[in-house]
């Protein structure tokens, strides 16, 4: 897709046809790539419509922030300030309850209440939330690189975006809310940022990853 003279490629969750799941590790060892990823799905690779990475993390690809993957929590929410993107507050989660409806929500009003998800990724800063463009971004700042970020537009409907050209925050985010309509959105990486779509015969995998979101056709 085409808007305020970027490219995007937009790939979207739909809640009655897909089947949502997040990875980051086999056992002990993190996945790190689409090609380990495709490993552990063994036969259920060829449902995978696409994956993207999906949240901050280390240098070893463990998560910084909340995490939960079937419903087991890996690491919990991190509510504190500091430096780099994830600590541009406010960022947010992105996750799934435990009936399927999929959100993206401010980390502290996340952490205000009681949740119960099935999956869960923390990251950030917030592109959208709640219809009004992060407090933080400018018009069009000098930061510019490929990102790639979630947006809820209902309870079944999530879109995932990378760029196809550098971009800045307040782009990236115009796009979330003025072209897809979405009221909160999240920012899920830069420079890392990678798609794996099998139908467009995309397989970005030159760069080690942390967790992982994966959408699958539902059999």
């Amino acid at each position: 897709m085409n808007f305020d003279s970027e490219r995007y490629t937009v790939c979207t969750y739909d809640g009655g046809r897909d089947e949502l799941r997040f990875a980051g590790r086999d056992g002990r060892t993190y996945l790190r790539s689409f090609e380990n990823l495709s490993r552990t799905l063994g036969r259920d690779r060829t449902r995978v419509r696409f994956a993207m990475n999906a949240g901050m993390f280390n240098e070893y690809g463990a998560p910084i922030g909340l995490y939960v993957e079937s419903g087991v929590r890996g690491h919990r929410i991190s509510l504190r300030q500091g430096t780099g993107n994830f600590h541009l507050l406010p960022n947010g989660v992105f996750w799934q309850d435990a009936n399927g409806d999929v959100h993206v929500t401010e980390s502290r009003s996340y952490a205000a209440s009681p949740r119960a998800p099935r999956l869960a990724t923390q990251s950030g800063p917030m592109l959208v939330i709640d219809g009004a463009i992060h407090p933080r971004f400018s018009a069009d700042g000098d930061s510019r690189l490929i990102r790639n970020g979630v947006g809820v537009s209902d309870a079944h409907t999530a879109y995932f975006v990378i760029s196809e050209t550098d971009v800045s925050f307040g782009k990236f985010a115009r796009f979330f809310r003025n072209r897809l309509h979405c009221r909160n959105a999240l920012f899920l990486d830069g420079n890392v940022s990678s798609l794996w779509a099998p139908s467009l015969n995309r397989h970005d995998d030159a760069r080690l990853l942390g967790p992982m979101i994966v959408v699958l056709s539902r059999p």
